[in-house]
């Protein structure tokens, strides 16, 4: 835990839940073991989502549907999220989950590779959800990028890896060490890339709060 278990626990035992579909697929999703955002990345997206009030949506990484059906739920009513899934066995259990959930028509579900379905995507996003493959956020960063304009939010899940992220290498499992390494460069890129305005934030697993800044903005920086 990179917050106290018990801080975890209580702030998320205030937490008033969401509505019946949710709540039971957050269940299954816990009894079966897939990873879905955490009940304190539920609160603050509930938060974000109505703050920011984002209209078009990009989610890298669909899992079984939650968090796009979470993001269509809470966020607004003229929102449209397109939200990416490569793991075969998920495919399908999320189409259903959004059929059932009765957001067919709010959410496009594509089937794919992210890093080829990025290449293929045009125009921008107000804001982009990455929950994907962490071994492969770096290599996503740069389509990322070309999908936003200035004010578009980036939000990148599980950065921090259960705390691993700041010990020595050597203390790594051998086959956690190449995430380990993507990781800490891709959380480098968000802070130092001049067109972006990063926050690291150890939300559940971590988190990383990134906006586009408007490149006249930088120019008149120099």
């Amino acid at each position: 835990m990179i917050v106290d278990e018990r801080m975890t626990t209580y702030i998320n035992s205030l937490d008033r839940g969401h509505t019946p579909f949710l709540e039971k697929l957050y269940q299954e999703a816990r009894d079966t073991d897939v990873p879905i955002i955490r009940r304190e990345m539920q609160s603050f997206l509930k938060v974000f989502l109505k703050i920011h009030r984002p209209v078009s949506i990009l989610e890298v990484g669909a899992a079984i549907g939650f968090s796009s059906i979470f993001m269509a739920e809470y966020g607004t009513d003229d929102a449209q999220i397109t939200t990416i899934e490569n793991y075969d066995k998920r495919i399908p259990i999320a189409r259903e989950n959004i059929r059932k959930a009765g957001f067919e028509k709010k959410i496009r579900l594509i089937e794919g590779d992210a890093q080829d379905v990025l290449k293929n995507l045009e125009g921008t996003y107000d804001l982009i959800f990455m929950d994907a493959a962490k071994g492969q956020y770096i290599h996503f960063l740069p389509d990322i990028l070309r999908l936003m304009h200035p004010g578009s939010v980036l939000i990148s899940d599980n950065v921090l890896q259960d705390g691993d992220l700041i010990e020595s290498h050597f203390l790594i499992e051998r086959r956690n060490r190449t995430i380990y390494k993507r990781m800490r460069e891709y959380l480098y890129e968000l802070k130092h890339h001049p067109l972006l305005e990063t926050s690291i934030v150890p939300l559940g697993d971590g988190i990383t709060i990134s906006v586009k800044r408007d490149p006249m903005e930088i120019e008149g920086e120099q």
